[in-house]
Formats: structure tokens, sequence, C-alpha cells
């Protein structure tokens, strides 16, 4: 017998993937005051985010930026890496196929400690 194949990755399943997240983000007491702050227009944010995610995940050419600038002038702390992937991480589990949910979370472990460092760039090496 053969296992039945995964589901494939669609656009759906990431914009419920950025409504999850950012639901649960934004009713964390650590990390909601820092995104309420920042995001003027959550319609045109979570867009940008979805889009972020199609190009990761799907390959699509929507997102052609670099997050990291962008996160530059915003106040955050370094255990914010940690919460947005306590948070990122069952909401990927969640709402992606298992692949997918996988590829997700390595992306966005890359993210954290990649943006860490360079906002933090004297920590001591370590996972956020």
């Amino acid at each position: 017998m053969t296992a039945p194949a995964a589901s494939p990755l669609t656009e759906d399943h990431l914009a419920r993937l950025v409504q999850v997240f950012y639901e649960r983000a934004r009713a964390h007491p650590g990390l909601g005051p820092l995104f309420n702050t920042a995001v003027a227009d959550w319609e045109h944010h979570l867009g940008i985010v979805q889009d972020f995610w199609s190009h990761a995940l799907l390959g699509t050419q929507r997102y052609t930026s670099h997050p990291y600038p962008v996160h530059l002038g915003l106040p955050i702390r370094r255990e914010h890496f940690g919460q947005w992937l306590d948070l990122f991480r069952p909401a990927a589990l969640e709402t992606l196929p298992g692949d997918a949910a996988a590829r997700a979370i390595a992306q966005a472990e890359l993210m954290a400690a990649s943006f860490r460092a360079g906002l933090f760039p004297f920590d001591p090496l370590h996972a956020p």
C-alpha cells in the first residue's frame, strides 16, 4: 500500500496561514503591541505577507522585495523572535499540508536567526 499523496499547497492555504498567525500575534501580550503599533493598514500588510509566503513556498513573483529592511526601525526585542516562532510553528502545522508546513517553518526559523543576527550582532550564536 502506498501513502496517500499530500494535498498540493494553494494560495488559500497561505491566506489561512497568514490569517491564523496574525490573529494570534495581534492578541499576544508580547507581539501584539508591536504589530498593532507598526501596522496601520492590516489588509495591505496581510496581502504583502501572503505575497512573501507565496514567493517563498510557491515560487510566485508577487513579492520581489526583502523583508529585513522593513523591520529595521521597529522596536524589536530579542524575545520577540522566540515568541514569533512559537506562534508561527503551530499556525503552519494547522493550515498547511505537511511538507509545506515543514518548509514554511524552516524558512521562518532561518529568517528569525538571520534577523536576530542582523539586529543583535553581538549576541552569542544560538537559536532564537
